[in-house]
């Protein structure tokens, strides 16, 4: 029986990890993953209200059965106190980018209206270059990169997803 992920079934999963806050625990939850084939798309980590732990949000690609299997072996790591999978809930998913173009006088106005309809902020300007940033799910993101690809883009950095749920309920 092949474990890895079928690309027919293939499914994006933002999956929300709260660990203890050790050296090695990073490394211990991507080698879960590595075991059962699957590539982590996206990983944010940061620390959460007590500072004991972390919050680590983790987006991979694979089918639902796959990423089950991966989610009862992370939730038997000693560092990990709960791995929810939050594909298909009423979630907050939310990332950031910062985008670098060249926008010299004669593009400047335009990129600008660009970013504006993104809801993007500018947060570099110079003479030859801009920095505009923006937060939104991936599509948006993706959108944005899109719209800003007929300057050229010098660089471009993303945080990847985090996840909340909504209400009362722990993520």
């Amino acid at each position: 029986m092949n474990d890895l992920p079928s690309s027919d079934a293939s499914t994006t999963h933002n999956l929300s990890v709260y660990v203890a806050n050790q050296p090695g625990a990073l490394a211990r939850i991507a080698q879960v993953f590595a075991r059962r084939g699957y590539n982590i798309d996206s990983l944010v980590v940061s620390p959460s209200v007590d500072g004991r732990f972390s919050r680590m949000t983790i987006t991979a690609k694979g089918s639902a059965e796959g990423l089950d299997q991966v989610i009862r072996q992370l939730n038997k790591l000693i560092d990990v106190l709960r791995c929810v999978d939050h594909t298909g809930e009423d979630s907050i998913v939310r990332e950031l980018a910062m985008i670098k173009i060249a926008a010299g006088e004669e593009e400047r106005t335009s990129a600008l209206q660009v970013a504006d309809h993104f809801g993007a902020k500018t947060v570099d300007l110079t003479a030859r270059s801009m920095v505009v940033m923006a937060t939104g799910n991936s599509d948006k993101i993706d959108a944005l990169g899109r719209m800003l690809a007929k300057y050229r883009v010098i660089e471009l950095v993303r945080t990847g997803k985090v996840v909340m749920a909504r209400g009362e309920e722990a993520t």
